[in-house]
């Protein structure tokens, strides 16, 4: 499998445009001089507009739903450019799914 890897300083936002910041859970694997992502980090939203019905409703938090399958990372799923993931609320409501723009060209799994 290969695929682009996303590391704690890529470019997340949410739908609603505002970025995501990464908090590592691991400090050992490094791509491009950065420490690559994975599922068990944690996913900081900033700034979230979203509103519904005149109430805030922001994205805080990115929840990766079908991370890498082969990649793992100290054990846990690498999170991928492709890897399918939902903003949520302070509520745990889910508001969309992530956009991602910069990532590590490439990954490859054996």
């Amino acid at each position: 499998m290969s695929g682009n890897l996303l590391h704690v300083n890529a470019t997340v936002t949410c739908p609603h445009g505002a970025r995501a910041t990464v908090l590592p859970a691991q400090a050992r694997v490094v791509v491009s001089g950065n420490f690559a992502a994975s599922v068990a980090d944690q996913y900081t939203v900033t700034g979230c507009p979203f509103m519904v019905a005149n109430k805030p409703q922001p994205c805080v938090t990115i929840r990766w739903v079908a991370p890498s399958t082969r990649i793992r990372i100290n054990g846990s799923p690498a999170v991928l450019r492709s890897s399918t993931g939902l903003c949520q609320s302070p509520e745990q409501v889910p508001q969309g799914p992530p956009n991602v723009s910069v990532v590590q060209q490439r990954a490859v799994g054996r």
